[in-house]
């Protein structure tokens, strides 16, 4: 698994999914709300793999 996830996209993806759960969970958002675990989790691994299908990446070059 190569990294593809890095810098400012991953600081917005983890603050965004956190928000997103806490949404859902402490203030009774909806349901849909916990779609936030997604960024959250890509964000804390640094792996999309959406990324790897489009063929992206958000890490500085080696």
């Amino acid at each position: 698994m190569k990294l593809n996830v890095g810098g400012i996209d991953r600081i917005l993806r983890i603050v965004l999914g956190a928000a997103l759960i806490a949404w859902a969970a402490l203030l009774g958002g909806p349901a849909w709300a916990w779609i936030g675990i997604v960024p959250l989790a890509t964000g804390l691994v640094k792996f999309c793999p959406l990324y790897t299908i489009l063929g992206m990446s958000t890490c500085p070059k080696e």
